[in-house]
């Protein structure tokens, strides 16, 4: 008897008020013996104490005497426990399938609630209003219109006084890309740059992050629906004004007011395309009752509208708050609002290749003083922002920037270009001499970074070349094209005496300009693969992958070799055909590869006569372009005085600004060291008036 009385007792202490739950608690109860171990009453073995913990808390938080559901809290934790808990508080009825969102945001104090109720409730408080200083709503609350079959929920405000700023955007933003339709209520008498800022900032969020997250979660769903579309949802502003006129007074007959305002979106430099559409109700208020007419019809118009968003079952849309909220949940750094920001007083540039801002102050370049950030920056092909440091003046404590070079310093005439072309490239410190030379052995050679210089990724500052010649950025790039110059003269001057070279002369020169991998001629004996011994005046064909010698029918196949930099079609012997030799992707010196191109165009001009010597040069012009020219093909007419290119106007290239120009306005020669070119060369009347 004793035990069923206090059995009895524990039963009401324990039984919840709120019928759903009482539900959810089996008949079985458990009590505690005086020892503090769990009694169990029924056969099942479940106990008191399990069957509380399977309850969930946030359940026990429901007041179902409220007419609004408190969906999400304002620390972004959703407060309905699961799909079929969230259908029931919202009372949705078993025979809708299917409903659409509607949200409403805003700042504090505009009247967000106040708007829902009218537009959707007839005027019922159905979320919560108040004319209090402190927000009265926080959080997201959700209701559902039965009418409309609509899911409203009602959001916390903007510019409201929040330790929590970022946090609070980051739940808006979540309940708007579950929104089939966004209401932006506003009270101000012109509209402010806050709106458009949420705006822009919310379709941007909308593209980067949420639609992949949308597409997962629909894919997921065990429902029959189509999937969502790809633009997000509709953007209705509601602007009430009370002195001033709404946009409709100051749009025209070909400007609506959505065009002033994407107008506007686009002079800040925002976009809405994520958005389906843009609407704007503009209502001026001279009494004491706003009109909500034209925002009910405005909705009530996209609501039917299926064309690019469609009514889902609410199961669908928990589950993809849930996942949204669940994916982007991680606790944010807020950092307090400051008033004297750091962009306003240091310098506005931008490095160009990794976007670090100068970090000296503003006006640092009338002081003569370069820009500065200490920060490491990152290598665009783009801008060749990668220098070498001399490495032994670096560990004296020297910083000397050093190039790669086709000439010596202390030479300058077009032949010495080829002296070092068939060497390959020389780099020279003003201190320490020359340090390296790319083709100093046949084979074995060392990268430069291997022992004599350090590499060092610099910013790229605007319009540093021109004030600052410590941080010059010289692109070993031009060599080429100098190397073609050479390689002009050297045609024209075969033009002129039109004497055919002897075999000595070119095996001699081809030894000159064969890749370091490549074996001499004067040590072919006979072909790698056959044996066969090479007659005196025989052919000798040079695989391109392994750089053997072999007669011609042993090296008859043809494929590209990118791990030695011939990335076209080139001969390789039968060994090498399909096989790609190994640890040779790395480690190439691709100026060498380049080298050979040139000097096979060149012996091809000597051993032809003149009528064929203006097709290697042209192939030699796409290959030895510098980045900044324009291409031949886009150069039409002089960049100064506009004649037409042609067989009787030749084109040429400022070696400044790299564009086309004709022979009688580029007259004047001198050097360009910031663009790596450091004796006199081409450069067009614009750019001499120019400096």
């Amino acid at each position: 008897m004793d035990n069923l009385v206090l059995r009895t007792a524990q039963q009401q202490m324990f039984r919840p008020q709120n019928p759903c739950i009482m539900e959810s608690i089996d008949s079985s109860l458990a009590l505690e013996n005086a020892s503090g171990e769990p009694i169990v009453f029924a056969n099942n073995g479940v106990t008191l104490e399990a069957k509380l913990e399977s309850l969930n808390i946030q359940d026990l938080s429901d007041n179902f005497d409220s007419p609004s559901l408190k969906l999400l809290d304002e620390n972004e934790k959703l407060k309905v426990s699961s799909a079929e808990r969230f259908i029931t508080r919202l009372k949705i009825p078993e025979t809708v399938k299917k409903v659409k969102v509607v949200s409403i945001f805003g700042k504090t104090g505009d009247g967000k609630s106040f708007t829902l109720n009218k537009t959707f409730f007839d005027g019922y408080e159905i979320f919560h209003t108040s004319p209090e200083q402190t927000s009265c709503t926080l959080g997201v609350w959700a209701a559902f219109d039965p009418k409309l079959n609509v899911i409203c929920l009602d959001t916390e405000g903007l510019l409201g006084i929040s330790k929590k700023e970022d946090q609070r955007t980051r739940l808006l933003l979540k309940v708007l890309a579950v929104s089939d339709i966004v209401v932006y209520r506003t009270k101000s008498e012109r509209l402010q740059s806050d709106m458009f800022t949420f705006i822009g900032g919310a379709s941007k969020a909308y593209k980067e992050y949420f639609h992949s997250a949308l597409q997962n979660v629909w894919k997921k769903a065990e429902v029959d629906t189509p999937p969502p579309a790809a633009l997000g949802p509709s953007v209705v502003i509601f602007h009430e004004t009370f002195h001033t006129n709404t946009l409709h007074a100051s749009a025209s007959v070909s400007e609506s007011p959505e065009d002033i305002l994407r107008n506007t979106f686009a002079d800040m430099h925002l976009q809405i395309d994520a958005f389906s559409s843009l609407k704007y109700v503009g209502v001026r208020t001279q009494n004491s009752r706003t009109s909500f007419k034209e925002l009910r019809n405005v909705i009530q118009f996209e609501l039917e509208d299926t064309k690019v968003r469609s009514a889902r079952h609410p199961k669908i849309i928990y589950q993809t708050l849930k996942a949204l909220n669940d994916k982007f949940s991680y606790e944010l750094k807020n950092a307090p609002a400051q008033l004297h920001l750091e962009q306003y007083f240091t310098c506005q540039e931008r490095c160009q290749s990794c976007d670090v801002r100068c970090t000296l102050s503003m006006g640092h370049k009338d002081e003569r003083e370069a820009h500065y950030n200490p920060g490491k920056c990152r290598f665009q092909h783009q801008y060749q922002n990668c220098v070498y440091l001399c490495r032994k003046c670096n560990n004296n404590g020297q910083r000397v920037v050093v190039k790669p070079s086709y000439q010596s310093m202390t030479e300058s005439s077009w032949s010495s270009f080829i002296n070092y072309m068939w060497a390959g490239y020389v780099i020279e410190c003003k201190n320490c001499g020359e340090i390296y030379r790319s083709r100093q052995h046949w084979y074995g050679n060392k990268n430069p970074e291997d022992s004599a210089v350090i590499v060092e990724i610099v910013h790229m500052w605007p319009g540093v070349e021109y004030f600052f010649q410590e941080r010059n950025i010289v692109a070993s790039q031009n060599s080429a094209q100098r190397v073609l110059d050479g390689v002009n003269m050297i045609s024209d001057a075969v033009i002129s005496v039109g004497s055919q070279p002897t075999k000595a002369v070119t095996a001699w020169v081809t030894d000159k300009i064969a890749p370091a991998y490549w074996r001499p001629n004067h040590e072919i004996m006979h072909c790698h693969k056959c044996r066969t011994p090479f007659p005196p005046a025989a052919a000798k064909h040079h695989c391109r992958a392994c750089g053997e010698g072999f007669c011609e029918t042993c090296s008859s196949r043809k494929q590209p070799v990118p791990s030695r930099g011939w990335y076209t079609d080139v001969r390789v012997c039968d060994d090498c055909y399909l096989d790609i030799p190994p640890s040779l992707s790395h480690g190439n010196d691709d100026s060498e590869i380049r080298i050979r191109k040139y000097g096979e165009a060149v012996v091809s001009s000597i051993t032809a006569v003149a009528s064929v010597l203006e097709i290697p040069k042209g192939i030699i012009k796409d290959t030895a372009r510098p980045a900044y020219w324009v291409p031949d093909s886009e150069c039409e007419n002089c960049i100064c005085c506009g004649i037409l290119f042609g067989t009787l106007m030749p084109l040429h290239h400022c070696r400044e600004c790299g564009r086309g120009v004709c022979d009688d306005c580029s007259t004047t020669r001198r050097p360009v060291p910031f663009r790596g070119w450091d004796t006199p060369v081409r450069v067009c009347d614009y750019c001499l008036k120019e400096n």
